[in-house]
């Protein structure tokens, strides 16, 4: 691939977490030994995006997460769809607190707190005490996470773009939630993509997009791949 990120840089763009620090942690080693066997060069860290629900750690993920970036300028938070709608929910919108529910949302709820007794009363109550028990803080800081970030000939974002339509017309929704009418486009995009959202079994470099989330919550793997010059290349646990 002879598309390149910014001169004198280093990245690295790590996967979906849902909420699995342990593999986080153990992302992080690797990737911090992989450097080290590299020339030093300013290096950034881009997750990209649904770092809540599902697994069973979002919690301490976050407030990980939240202590990292308050320290490291260049560590880079996108914002996925399951951020979008915990905020929504959070916020108390009852229609997204359902919808929220149903995709992984309750995992983050007791990783809050939210006793197991809590989830057979009605829902509303349910989210009387979520809204309690998640810091207001931690939905501001969820609600202000950037969607995209792009380095020269790439572009970072949560689920991906809408094919032909300029990057600045695009939708919020579909930067957050588009699935087969971006994965089935075989068109040259404004850059090159890359992007977690939709499950794949290994990383895959597809020339106009690199996909990268290996479904961590449900298969033990998170992957990050590297981005130097016009180099690529792997890392997972």
């Amino acid at each position: 691939m002879s598309a390149r990120i910014a001169s004198g840089e280093r990245l690295y763009a790590i996967g979906d977490i849902h909420g699995r620090l342990d593999l986080f942690a153990r992302l992080i080693r690797l990737i911090r030994l992989d450097g080290e066997k590299r020339a030093a060069r300013r290096t950034r860290i881009i997750l990209i995006g649904d770092i809540v629900d599902r697994g069973p750690d979002t919690a301490p993920l976050v407030e990980r997460l939240r202590d990292m970036s308050a320290r490291q300028r260049d560590l880079v938070v996108l914002k996925g769809n399951h951020e979008e709608i915990m905020v929504e929910a959070l916020r108390g919108d009852g229609a997204a607190f359902r919808h929220w529910r149903k995709f992984g949302g309750d995992a983050t709820l007791r990783s809050w707190g939210v006793p197991e007794e809590a989830f057979a009363q009605p829902e509303a109550d349910i989210l009387v005490a979520a809204r309690r028990l998640v810091p207001r803080a931690v939905v501001r800081w969820l609600a202000r996470l950037p969607i995209m970030f792009r380095s020269r000939d790439f572009l970072f974002v949560h689920a991906g773009i809408r094919p032909g339509v300029a990057l600045d017309d695009q939708e919020r929704a579909d930067l957050l939630w588009i699935g087969k009418d971006f994965l089935e486009s075989a068109d040259t995009h404004p850059a090159v993509i890359v992007h977690g959202h939709s499950i794949v079994e290994k990383p895959a470099f597809l020339g106009n997009r690199i996909a990268l989330y290996t479904g961590s919550y449900r298969t033990g793997r998170l992957t990050a791949v590297g981005f130097e010059e016009s180099e690529q290349w792997v890392l997972s646990t």
